[in-house]
């Protein structure tokens, strides 16, 4: 399975030749509205910035090769008041799964996370303000007890939203040991990957 984070909290999950879009998104600051081919497409949530398929061409033919959860959740800690409901799902292609968390606003119940878990993989939003803050995506992080955590949804410099946090806030909650940064914007997903906080590059 290969993994590849085309910025905010888009990825590209590819498994057998498959191609799954995650959460494409447009007018998010200093990042290029997603425009691009895909087998099939998942958004977590109807905003902007995390469904936008006006320009996701959908091709027709291939065998879809994910198993996939979907978790019903919200987008704050209000019961979904402030900011609607939120889909959390659980790809699972092979032995190994890659969550995606879309914009989740709360900690999960025990339920929900039995229903995520096992995850090798979990994309995991850490920028605060529309999501968990970055002690919530520790405390996320620390219950579902991934194998790997890829950040999303943070600022980076002039990347991303004014009011997001950085990813060196989540980071500073680590030792520095596990944290290891990618040359690229890609992950390979295989099974004997080591404990880690993958750090993507956008754009490389």
């Amino acid at each position: 399975m290969k993994l590849t984070w085309l910025g905010h909290s888009c990825f590209l999950l590819e498994s057998g030749g498959f191609r799954a879009l995650l959460d494409p998104y447009k007018s998010v600051q200093g990042l290029a509205d997603i425009a691009m081919e895909a087998d099939a497409v998942y958004c977590s949530h109807g905003h902007f910035d995390h469904a936008y398929t006006d320009q996701v061409t959908l091709t027709d033919g291939k065998e879809n090769p994910f198993t996939v959860a979907e978790i019903s959740t919200f987008h704050d800690d209000k019961g979904g008041a402030l900011r609607g409901r939120n889909i959390v799902r659980r790809f699972t292609a092979g032995d190994m799964s890659v969550v995606h968390l879309g914009d989740l606003g709360h900690q999960l119940s025990e339920e929900q996370l039995e229903a995520v878990r096992p995850c090798d993989v979990l994309l995991l939003p850490v920028g605060g303000t529309y999501t968990v803050d970055c002690q919530g995506a520790k405390q996320l992080a620390d219950a579902i007890k991934p194998r790997v955590i890829v950040p999303m949804h943070y600022r980076n410099g002039n990347l991303g939203f004014d009011v997001l946090s950085t990813l060196d806030d989540f980071l500073e909650q680590y030792p520095a040991e596990l944290v290891r940064r990618y040359p690229g914007n890609t992950l390979a997903v295989e099974k004997d990957m080591p404990e880690q906080i993958a750090v993507l590059r956008y754009g490389a």
